[in-house]
């Protein structure tokens, strides 16, 4: 195989950087239409938002489907289909399953989510539902940046956790 193009990969990082320092979960996503560049890119805004759903995959859907409906009059399942998901963590269940309903091609990312994971970490969403295509996995991208950015998230207080827990003591 090829070297990976390592530019989405680091602005996928990037965007989790700036989440953390936003007081998100440190989750960047950028989506890549091959020929045509950075359609789509997103990082967690869950705590800024007060809303689950709006992690970093999510987010850059819909910057995408904006880009797409300017673009490509709205025919995100052309444009989906040859498009590639670069992300720092492992898409959680949710997020596996939005990528594999709407058709995206390649999911790269960087470290395994041991607990959320929806690529086959926890539960692998391209497996479950043969309804819907089958994106092709490439992970273990710079994972330990990765679980070191989560560590740093981990180890700080989440001011918007129904009931905080102290974490005094953790390294």
């Amino acid at each position: 195989m090829s070297a990976l193009p390592t530019c989405y990969m680091e602005r996928a990082f990037e965007l989790g950087r700036e989440a953390l320092a936003c007081g998100e979960v440190p989750v960047g996503c950028v989506l890549y239409l091959p020929g045509r560049g950075i359609i789509g890119e997103g990082r967690n805004r869950v705590n800024e938002t007060k809303n689950a759903t709006r992690h970093a995959e999510l987010e850059a859907i819909d910057v995408a489907l904006h880009w797409i409906n300017e673009n490509e009059s709205g025919d995100y399942k052309r444009i989906f289909c040859k498009t590639e998901v670069w992300v720092n963590v492992e898409p959680c269940i949710q997020c596996a399953s939005a990528l594999q309903m709407l058709g995206f091609i390649k999911v790269f990312y960087g470290a395994a989510n041991d607990r959320f994971g929806g690529c086959g970490s926890v539960l692998d969403v391209c497996r479950s539902d043969d309804r819907f295509a089958h994106f092709e996995l490439v992970g273990d991208i710079r994972s330990e940046e990765a679980i070191s950015l989560l560590k740093d998230f981990y180890r700080g207080e989440n001011p918007n956790a129904p009931c905080p827990k102290s974490k005094a003591g953790r390294k």
